[in-house]
């Protein structure tokens, strides 16, 4: 695929106590002076807290919007299509098994993919971040478990909150060494992957101590790699 996907692990306007340098990041790769922000809370159920956390996040340096397939006021429902013209559109967290679902009734994934054409910038936390790839570790049905439902716009599978979450890391390892995973990324909260074009471009972080891992299969073992976090600032 042709564009830009920022993957977060955790954090960003998510994590109510403190402001985001990865949301600030995610405005300047827009290239634009007041960018048009698309927030996509399909996998919370369009929670109404979590919509009205974005917009204060971004109020008065983008121009916001919410695309509530749920119908909640008062954002009430658009026309998908009207992704087509946003500069970001910023996926939240919840549930990937309900965001792809629902993503599927409603069209989303031609729009998204045909919006990255257009150059818009994709990103997500969280299940924002497990749906671009092909699979992906999720609580989507309760005890965590491997998922091979993803988009595929990114290739490989993904682990959030890897370090965040008791038993996320270790189970992802499993899954990859036993090959029900692809080879993959694991990302802390508060740290974020950038992808250019399908290829892993550099992994940024908003706080010390948030690591992110290339993890791959080798002898039925799975192999971790530190990548390099560029701290923002």
């Amino acid at each position: 695929m042709n564009g830009t996907i920022v993957t977060l692990g955790g954090g960003g306007f998510s994590d109510a106590h403190r402001d985001s340098a990865i949301d600030d990041f995610l405005l300047d790769l827009t290239g634009a002076s007041r960018p048009k922000v698309c927030f996509v809370p399909t996998a919370s159920g369009d929670a109404d807290g979590y919509s009205q956390r974005f917009e204060e996040a971004f109020a008065g340096r983008a121009t916001t919007s919410v695309l509530s397939l749920f119908c909640h006021n008062p954002w009430g429902y658009l026309d998908p299509e009207m992704l087509l013209d946003q500069h970001l559109i910023y996926v939240g967290g919840g549930s990937t098994a309900n965001l792809l679902a629902v993503w599927r009734l409603h069209g989303l994934p031609d729009i998204l993919w045909r919006a990255t054409e257009h150059g818009t910038v994709l990103a997500g936390i969280s299940a924002g971040m497990n749906c671009w790839f092909e699979q992906s570790s999720t609580d989507s049905f309760g005890p965590l478990a491997p998922m091979d439902d993803g988009l595929g716009f990114l290739p490989g599978s993904a682990c959030p909150h890897n370090l965040g979450e008791s038993e996320r890391r270790d189970q992802y390892l499993g899954w990859v060494a036993s090959g029900a995973l692809k080879d993959g990324w694991a990302v802390d909260d508060h740290t974020a992957l950038v992808f250019r074009d399908g290829e892993f471009l550099e992994a940024i972080g908003e706080q010390d101590g948030h690591p992110a891992f290339r993890v791959e299969r080798r002898d039925d073992e799975a192999l971790e790699t530190a990548l390099d976090v560029r701290l923002l600032r």
